[in-house]
């Protein structure tokens, strides 16, 4: 079951290196202006989206596969129904401790298969307004 208890979010909030996958160069955007918020409050972003360079001043990958950083959390700012490619890439790698979909994203099967594999998953919750609430 996704997580749902402030304990739990706060722990995973304490976390520091999140890869937002469909991470956006738009200001604006939610996919650009949390992300931004992110490192602005001392996390470290890691943006994946195969059509930009960099982000935020930062490399952008093409895939999340392809980071060659360690991951924490793996942000997901992509449709639902992408969802479960997100999730077997974030399980094909070791260290993913946390599948986060963002508001309005949620897919329950792929949501299971990452707990299965021993990850929290935290759907359907914007990162920002968690980490306001919680921990700013």
């Amino acid at each position: 079951m996704p997580v749902q208890s402030d304990a739990e979010l706060r722990e995973i909030l304490g976390m520091e290196r999140v890869a937002v996958v469909g991470c956006s160069s738009t200001p604006g955007k939610d996919a650009h202006e949390i992300p931004k918020y992110l490192l602005d409050n001392g996390y470290d972003v890691i943006p994946v989206n195969p059509t930009a360079d960099e982000i935020l001043g930062r490399e952008a990958y093409d895939s999340l596969s392809e980071v060659e950083e360690e991951v924490d959390i793996v942000d997901v700012f992509r449709p639902s129904d992408e969802v479960a490619g997100i999730v077997e890439e974030a399980l094909d790698r070791d260290d993913v401790a946390v599948v986060w979909t963002q508001l309005g994203i949620a897919d329950e099967e792929a949501a299971e298969r990452a707990e299965d594999a021993g990850r929290r998953v935290v759907q359907d919750k914007c990162i920002k307004v968690e980490h306001q609430r919680l921990v700013a």
